[in-house]
């Protein structure tokens, strides 16, 4: 019992860790946001502060002999927000928290092969805080449009150069009201004398388009960057492996998430939502197509030979089919071993005319033809075996072995698979360096959206990673210090899945039944154990024991049964020996006298050994369990 008692302590304990998990973990989280960089209010003035202090010093003697005020709940604290600063080397830094669009271009040119009511990007754009904001007076950059071309863009601080110090662009997003289609990439749009942002079209050169974008049930995050052909001296587009994570929670949770790409001047690249890598590779090895072509290809003007044989397997020439092979043989016979049942009415159609069945009024024989009534089962076949004529069942024939066909060899003349031949290739080149790619000198935002509220903001490029974290803790760090703090409950967050998902139900009613359950069965129920008996207890101790009556006479009952038994083996084997004596003559006194005196000693030792075994048996070292 004491046992189970402490099972359901652990049991109860347990549960109550995994309630209480999830409160520990926001609260964790809101300890992690706020940081040194954070501003956090009491929403206790200090003014108010000294204001009880000075009270306090006023009210000390009136107070000794009262007992002191229950002290006051904290409210829960506030993030406070504060915009970004950069700290270090970068090309742009924009955090919007201005109010205006100064420095942003807004395209007025038209897209080409587009419809005219839609060709003109006059989607709008404005600078405001998100509709569900955390972080009063964070502000940023929100697609205010939908089924519409949006295209806005600004210059750098200088072009980058792509030399010996890697690219780190960052930004974030937030789907405030989800996204059906559309995308939320940014452009780096390629450093040319003839860039003009106030034309800028889905068509202008760019060297590098990185975010996410979303259609249907297709959730991408895009990494292309333009390849310049050393030979020919034109851009391909080269994009990154897809990522093996699942992108469908940042595009659903209407959470606000920081992408980030890294390109390093070793070719090597890595992708990262919310400083956590989500896809990383080389730019020689991990885009399609590759950067450099195929040294050798196949050549375009070889044609297979006329008599080239790629069978593998052919028909045997020298087969021929066997006499007794009958092709006509059919698949199935009638099984002559069949017999009719006893009962088959052969006179009995399976089917009759229903005869409740009524010609209908309107019914025309000169249009509809003759009136038959339709067809039911004939009920006279209900109780018999069948009705009809009766015919043997057809079984598959043992002698059936289809059309002959010669059997199939290797063929002594296969090629193989005829391929073309190889050739160099007269495109090939080899660039070791792909991370040297063209200079930028703006980022754009050229995006269709089905979605409107798309809420941008904290863009920032440099070439240094410090400062490039340090930027993210500053913005997208305190944002997400803000939305962990406001989070709801583990309640309200697992009614809110509920009512999207109400095959949940069943989830939660379970996993609150199942302990429940467990916990009164191991607590409350089961089979009580039956007290032990009086020689089992004993039998652990070295107490004096009381004597047991039945096991006493149980034991006594077998001595005698063996006593009994030894008896009558001693008789059967002394008679043939006092036959023997009996036929020799009688004995001599001196001969009695001694073997009387034998059995007494052998009488005084047994009884010895009896009053030993006796000792031993009361013993409750020696004592036996008793069996059922």
């Amino acid at each position: 019992m004491d046992q189970r008692v402490g099972l359901c302590v652990l049991l109860a304990a347990g549960l109550l860790c995994l309630s209480l998990a999830p409160v520990s973990w926001a609260e964790d989280l809101v300890e992690d946001g706020l940081g040194d960089d954070v501003d956090v209010e009491d929403e206790l003035d200090l003014g108010l502060a000294g204001a009880e202090e000075e009270e306090l010093e006023d009210l000390e003697g009136d107070m000794q002999d009262e007992a002191p005020p229950a002290p006051k709940t904290p409210p829960a604290p506030k993030v406070t927000y504060k915009a970004p600063e950069p700290m270090g080397e970068h090309y742009i830094a924009e955090s919007f928290d201005r109010g205006t669009l100064d420095g942003w271009v807004l395209s007025s040119a038209k897209k080409e092969d587009a419809d005219e009511e839609i060709a003109k990007y006059d989607g709008k754009w404005e600078v405001e805080e998100m509709k569900d904001s955390k972080l009063p007076g964070d502000k940023g950059l929100v697609l205010k449009s939908r089924a519409k071309h949006h295209a806005i863009s600004a210059q750098l601080l200088r072009p980058f150069t792509f030399d010996t110090k890697p690219l780190i662009i960052q930004y974030e997003v937030n789907f405030q009201a989800g996204i059906d289609c559309g995308g939320a990439y940014v452009k780096l749009l390629t450093q040319t004398p003839d860039l003009d942002l106030d034309q800028f079209v889905d068509k202008t050169p760019y060297t590098i388009m990185f975010g996410p974008d979303k259609c249907g049930e297709d959730y991408k995050l895009h990494f292309i960057f333009r390849h310049k052909n050393p030979k020919t001296g034109e851009f391909e587009e080269k994009h990154a492996k897809k990522p093996d994570a699942d992108l469908r929670t940042y595009f659903t949770d209407k959470k606000t998430h920081l992408y980030t790409l890294v390109v390093n001047p070793d070719n090597s690249f890595e992708v990262l939502v919310d400083q956590t890598v989500v896809n990383s590779g080389s730019l020689l090895t991990d885009v399609t197509p590759p950067v450099n072509p195929p040294a050798e290809i196949e050549d375009p003007d070889d044609q297979k030979p006329e008599d080239w044989d790629e069978r593998p397997k052919i028909q045997d020439p020298t087969a021929a089919k066997p006499e007794d092979w009958d092709e006509d043989a059919p698949a199935q016979i009638p099984d002559e071993d069949a017999v009719k049942p006893d009962g088959w009415l052969d006179d009995e159609p399976e089917y009759i005319g229903d005869p409740d069945a009524i010609k209908p009024e309107d019914w025309d024989e000169d249009m509809d033809g003759e009136w038959e009534a339709p067809q039911v089962p004939n009920p006279a076949c209900e109780a018999a075996p069948g009705c009809g004529a009766w015919k043997r069942p057809m079984i598959d024939n043992p002698n059936y072995k289809g059309k002959w066909k010669p059997p199939m060899i290797d063929n002594p003349n296969y090629q193989g698979v005829w391929k073309p031949r190889k050739i160099p290739n007269p495109a090939f080149f080899e660039d070791l360096h792909p991370f040297r790619m063209t200079p930028f000198s703006a980022v754009g935002l050229e995006l269709w959206s089905m979605t409107s509220d798309i809420f941008f903001d904290n863009f920032f490029i440099t070439d240094d990673r410090n400062t490039a974290d340090r930027w993210a803790n500053d913005g997208w760090g305190l944002k997400k210090a803000a939305e962990g703090a406001a989070e709801p409950g583990l309640a309200t967050q697992m009614l809110n899945a509920a009512e999207e998902r109400p095959w949940l139900w069943v989830v939660y009613v379970l996993t609150v039944a199942l302990p429940l359950v467990l916990i009164f069965v191991f607590c409350c129920t089961g089979k009580k154990k039956s007290p032990a008996t009086p020689a089992a207890e004993y039998k652990k101790t070295d107490e004096a024991q009381p004597d047991v009556k039945d096991e006493e006479e149980e034991e006594e009952e077998e001595e005698k049964a063996e006593e009994e038994e030894k008896a009558e083996e001693e008789e059967e084997k002394s008679s043939p020996a006092a036959e023997e004596k009996s036929d020799e003559g009688e004995e001599s006194p001196a001969e009695k006298e001694e073997e009387d005196a034998e059995k007494e000693e052998d009488k005084e030792e047994t009884g010895d050994e009896k009053l030993e075994d006796d000792v031993l048996r009361r013993s409750p070292r020696n004592r036996k369990v008793r069996r059922d």
